[in-house]
């Protein structure tokens, strides 16, 4: 993978996220509401960056592991990096390209 992929879309974890969501996982898409409204991976959630904070008790309630993606993959590596710290299984997905042909 080369260096771009590695910090702004192609994910950072090296993992099969066709098999986390068939097992249950959660889909967040962390982009704001507008880029959401244009287009998001099936069964996805709108969760943006900005209100994430505030969203911790609705995703500890999920009980399952998230993945986060965003439009590059830089938001949800941030995202990735504040849920883990709330302690909340955490899979960065990259950009939506990268989500969507991984779910594929």
């Amino acid at each position: 993978m080369s260096f771009f992929n590695r910090m702004f879309g192609g994910g950072m974890d090296d993992v099969n996220y066709k098999e986390l969501v068939q097992n249950g996982a959660v889909l967040i898409d962390v982009r704001t509401p507008g880029e959401f409204a244009q287009g998001h991976v099936d069964n996805a959630i709108n969760i943006p960056l900005q209100v994430i904070g505030q969203e911790v008790a609705k995703i500890k309630a999920f009980n399952k592991p998230v993945i986060v993606y965003c439009l590059s993959g830089a938001r949800a590596g941030s995202a990735k990096s504040f849920l883990e710290g709330q302690g909340i299984e955490t899979y960065n997905g990259g950009g939506i390209q990268a989500m969507a042909s991984s779910l594929a």
